[in-house]
């Protein structure tokens, strides 16, 4: 990897990791990003998983042809089903966003017991559940699917995505999992509702957001020593599908406005 000004490849299946990259920007703004989001195929998590490895890899090879030296897997389904082949398949380093979500999970747990909450794929892969208990964690995954839609139509703060939120969180907080210290967000959705849930949630846990704990590891790869002093980014986007759309949506989880958008198309 170049000593100077890095380009790092981002990919997802739409706009959820738009919010790992926002965290990037903020630990290491003077580097060049490449954000890739399969928004024709979304959503991932009704694919099996050599499907995911297909597209993963295919969005994976695009931005390796583009020039990034990293690529950072901003997609939970993509990292717990495909990590391996995407690895496999490239000539570069490669982050995913559960292990360091685990990391930061098990170091941020006193009593050992830690909640996951994330889309239903993800739950089904068990990967959080997996990460976590080799480090000595007693976990459990909780699969929340209506948050996602209700992020994605802007009710951030609305009192029916508050409601929605303490039925599932109730749910996970209980049977045997009241003195659970950690939530860890396994959906990169989710960082948008982090006030939200550290209102439903008991007092004593800490939410652990998996786009920070990537970020960090990512600026950590890079030897970024003082992250966030200097440097400005530069922003390079890619979709499969509507423009408008990823514009509209992304700008709401990037957290600035999206000016240009190329439009790809790869084949099956």
């Amino acid at each position: 990897m170049t000593q100077t000004r890095p380009c790092i490849g981002v990919f997802d299946s739409g706009f959820g990791g738009l919010t790992v990259l926002r965290e990037m920007i903020r630990l290491v703004p003077d580097a060049d990003y490449h954000y890739f989001g399969d928004t024709a195929r979304l959503p991932y998590g009704s694919k099996s998983a050599e499907t995911v490895s297909r597209y993963a890899v295919g969005a994976a090879h695009f931005l390796e042809q583009h020039g990034a030296e990293m690529l950072v897997i901003a997609c939970n389904t993509a990292s717990a089903l495909a990590l391996d082949s995407i690895r496999a398949g490239v000539h570069v380093p490669v982050v995913g966003v559960v292990e360091p979500g685990a990391d930061r999970g098990a170091d941020a747990s006193r009593d050992k017991k830690v909640i996951v909450v994330a889309t239903e794929a993800t739950v089904s892969s068990h990967a959080y559940l997996k990460a976590l208990q080799c480090r000595g964690i007693e976990a459990k995954e909780k699969a929340c699917p209506l948050l996602v839609p209700l992020v994605e139509e802007g009710w951030i703060d609305h009192k029916i995505t508050e409601e929605v939120a303490r039925i599932y969180l109730e749910e996970a907080f209980s049977d045997g999992f009241q003195r659970a210290d950690v939530l860890v967000l396994g959906c990169t959705h989710y960082p948008l509702i982090k006030p939200l849930l550290q209102r439903v949630v008991p007092q004593h846990v800490a939410i652990v957001d998996s786009a920070e704990s990537t970020a960090a590891v990512v600026a950590q790869k890079l030897r970024v020593s003082e992250p966030g002093k200097e440097g400005k980014p530069g922003l390079q986007f890619f979709a499969t599908d509507s423009v408008e759309k990823f514009q509209r949506l992304g700008a709401r989880f990037l957290g600035q406005p999206i000016e240009k958008v190329q439009l790809v198309k790869l084949s099956e």
